[in-house]
């Protein structure tokens, strides 16, 4: 037996897809809440559509909640293995009257309509003609569907949602919905009212657009004489424009943002903070958001989703992550030929050259981009940099610093600060009239970390190959 007062939440998404944003955000809150309470988090696979259901979106959907850092506490329940339990209550509902076999067509539910009202739609609520029939008087060969009886005798169903507050909804306006089809499969609002209450769901924490089901769910649950768990519906994420988040505001797939170089602690801040707040704070450690997450600071309006502030967090957690496990995320979740892009550069050198990008990034995809640029050199200069940093004299500096290079044994970053700026002197030119033009001849821009340090690591030869460069490309010019 559960204990009746435990917290048990589930997470139950259907594999006809890859695990998106939102799908990823309510696992999250059920999970916080799930910690911060002490309780269960759960997991269940609602792969009862069988033609849409493939093993590559379960695995999928696994890979995404391990790489979130989401832990369930017991083995997923896979719905399509409980599709005998399923039918055996259809059964039992059926033999105690709370629900009935319709034969009807939705043709011929929509003509009758047309006789009452003068007008047709395949949409319309069903009026109740078959309540009193039975298979064995209408004929065993003809299809039926079976249909849950409604409690008429109920005005209105009503519950507490701990987001929203009080929801109420009139009887009257649901019809007999439908708990089983035509070949006997029973329908969502039915399998998940079953598969909660085997899994003793306490609280069920899920998106407003389930609002409406909740109600044909409570009358499940009573009908079936099971307890009704308690009910939060979270707000739904929205794109830039206010409507509903689309595939041109976020990725489909949450292992995209993996893919794409953003860490999975900077997308679980983000995306918790999207309709839950505590005080002002944006950056929260992840034993942080367990301590102080409640459902009484989830808000109740739909979240804003904005790509620039995701890649602005993301930057701060790079920024706060050690180098070494920079190097290991990238290999593993972005670029698995990372090393084979750096030939030549050792595992040390590539750690500097993070510890030197890490600040000037926002993913590691985008990291990734200006080490294979320094690996690689410019293929080009940038136009405005050579514009505003390359005067007449400046080839005459570069060919005095090339000669420098040359009678330069320790090719350190200090030796090397301490001879430009020597030269500078010389020159009786500030640093940043060299460093600058030293910067494009690297890389191509004029934006990069410490030239002493970037000098270092591409080595003697390879600096006086792209000072070369950049002469050549100047005597053109």
């Amino acid at each position: 037996m559960k204990n009746n007062s435990e917290v048990r939440v589930r997470f139950a998404p259907s594999p006809t897809g890859h695990l998106h944003i939102g799908g990823v955000r309510a696992a999250m809150f059920n999970w916080l809440f799930a910690r911060n309470a002490g309780g269960k988090f759960l997991l269940r696979i609602e792969d009862t559509d069988l033609e849409r259901s493939k093993q590559e979106y379960t695995d999928s959907i696994l890979e995404a909640l391990a790489w979130c850092g989401l832990d369930y506490d017991e083995p997923p329940v896979i719905q399509s293995e409980r599709i005998e339990s399923h039918k055996q209550v259809v059964r039992q509902l059926l033999e105690e009257g709370k629900a009935y076999c319709c034969y009807c067509t939705p043709e011929e539910i929509a003509e009758r309509q047309k006789v009452r009202n003068g007008h047709s739609d395949l949409f319309s609520m069903y009026d109740g003609a078959c309540w009193e029939c039975n298979q064995s008087e209408t004929g065993d060969e003809k299809q039926f569907v079976v249909r849950f009886k409604v409690p008429r005798e109920k005005e209105k169903i009503i519950f507490e949602d701990l987001i929203r507050g009080t929801i109420t909804f009139d009887v009257d306006q649901f019809d007999d919905f439908i708990i089983a089809r035509s070949d006997g499969t029973p329908m969502y609002n039915l399998v998940v009212v079953l598969d909660d209450a085997h899994m003793s769901v306490s609280h069920v924490i899920r998106g407003e657009d389930h609002i409406s089901n909740t109600p044909k769910q409570i009358m499940l649950y009573q009908a079936c004489g099971l307890s009704v768990p308690q009910f939060a519906h979270l707000p739904l994420i929205l794109g830039p424009s206010g409507d509903r988040l689309s595939k041109r505001d976020a990725a489909t797939s949450v292992l995209d943002y993996r893919k794409n170089g953003f860490l999975p602690e900077a997308l679980f801040n983000y995306l918790v903070r999207l309709g839950w707040s505590h005080g002002d704070q944006e950056i929260f450690s992840r034993q942080e958001m367990i301590s102080h997450f409640s459902l009484n600071q989830v808000g109740k309006k739909g979240a804003i989703f904005d790509p620039v502030k995701l890649a602005w967090l993301n930057g701060v957690y790079i920024r706060e992550t050690k180098d070494s496990e920079l190097l290991e995320r990238t290999v593993s979740d972005v670029e698995p030929a990372l090393y084979k892009k750096l030939t030549g550069w050792t595992e040390e050198q590539i750690l500097t050259l993070i510890g030197l990008y890490k600040d000037r990034v926002k993913t590691l995809d985008e990291m990734i981009g200006q080490l294979v640029l320094l690996h690689n050199g410019p293929q080009k200069f940038d136009i405005d940099a050579v514009q505003k940093w390359v005067k007449p004299e400046t080839s005459q500096h570069l060919k005095k610093l090339i000669d420098l290079f040359g009678d330069i044994d320790q090719f350190s970053e200090k030796n090397l600060s301490e001879q430009i700026k020597v030269l500078c002197k010389l020159l009786g030119i500030k640093l940043v009239a060299l460093a600058q033009p030293i910067r494009i001849a690297l890389t191509g821009t004029s934006a990069s970390p410490g030239i002493f340090a970037l000098l270092s690591i591409v080595g003697k030869q390879t600096s006086l190959d792209r000072l070369n460069g950049l002469l050549e490309y100047l005597s053109t010019e």
